[in-house]
């Protein structure tokens, strides 16, 4: 089941994040078969980091938060709001035919 977490870090973290980032790329790399993509969330004009977005592939709510709690950014207080969202993948297509038989139900009212 994908999570969708979407991390903002606090205030003027630059240096926190930057300092972390070596052990946050080392807890990526141990943990890549559960990371459907990520990255970091930029400002508008790309100047600056904002955040973090992952899509993780757990079977369970605690298992996010398990990793979370493990997660070297998280370990430091970087974030300043954390959200997670279990996410129902449509798009990509998985399984494929996935959006016209969700169109088909749509439109009959099934």
């Amino acid at each position: 089941m994908p999570f969708v977490v979407h991390c903002i870090d606090r205030p003027n973290a630059g240096g926190l994040r930057q300092r972390t980032r070596t052990e946050h790329l080392e807890y990526m790399i141990a943990h890549e078969e559960c990371i459907a993509f990520g990255g970091p969330l930029q400002s508008d004009d790309g100047s600056r980091v904002i955040g973090s977005l992952m899509v993780l592939i757990y079977e369970t709510r605690e298992a996010v938060d398990a990793f979370l709690a493990a997660e070297p950014y998280t370990c430091t207080g970087l974030f300043a709001e954390v959200k997670i969202c279990r996410l129902r993948q449509m798009v990509p297509e998985n399984p494929p035919g996935l959006l016209r038989r969700e169109l088909e139900r749509q439109r009959t009212g099934a």
